[in-house]
């Protein structure tokens, strides 16, 4: 096994090239490896967990936060972006809205009578959005699975993914007739 860069392994072994990259937290990976063979591999690493299946690519993952205490979520946002960048994930834009959504509801003080007596409630709902970039599936779903585990009380998570997908055969075609031409 040959030690380069901090982070780095890379290794040979009976015709097996494997490498795992972790240069300031970008990327994490192994290549070359085939599922066929499990015995011989250097530390005990085994190769029936690596599977010929790959991971789905996304574009951006777009996390809105709700809650009624802005101080709360500014907190959380502050744990998602250390964790995000603990796990080397390429941090977006994380916003706010400049206003909270006010909701009111106007009710009658007496069950009966008395219409001009009245009160009036407001709850006041803040949002907080945060964009990550150039995500892999496995990924994705371990952040996603530590960030939800460790939601304070009182705050929602809703998540939206963008896939990167291939073109469609009938597509693709089409697209190779337009760059001839």
């Amino acid at each position: 096994m040959a030690l380069g860069n901090p982070l780095s392994i890379r290794f040979q072994e009976n015709g097996i090239l494997g490498m795992i990259a972790n240069r300031h937290l970008q990327f994490v990976g192994i290549n070359y490896f085939s599922s066929a063979r499990t015995s011989g591999t250097p530390q005990g690493l085994s190769l029936e967990k690596c599977s010929d299946k790959k991971d789905t690519l996304y574009k951006s993952v777009e996390i809105e936060v709700r809650s009624g205490e802005p101080a709360v979520l500014l907190s959380y946002e502050w744990f998602t972006s250390y964790a995000a960048k603990q796990l080397g994930i390429t941090i977006g834009k994380c916003w706010a809205p400049p206003k909270a959504h006010h909701n009111r509801l106007t009710l009658l003080k007496s069950i009966h009578i008395y219409k001009k007596h009245r009160v009036q409630y407001e709850i006041r709902t803040y949002f907080r959005h945060m964009t990550y970039e150039r995500l892999t599936e496995s990924t994705l779903k371990t952040f996603l699975e530590y960030i939800q585990r460790n939601v304070p009380e009182g705050v929602a998570v809703k998540v939206t993914k963008k896939s990167v997908l291939n073109l469609p055969p009938s597509l693709n075609d089409s697209v190779r007739r337009l760059s001839l031409q």
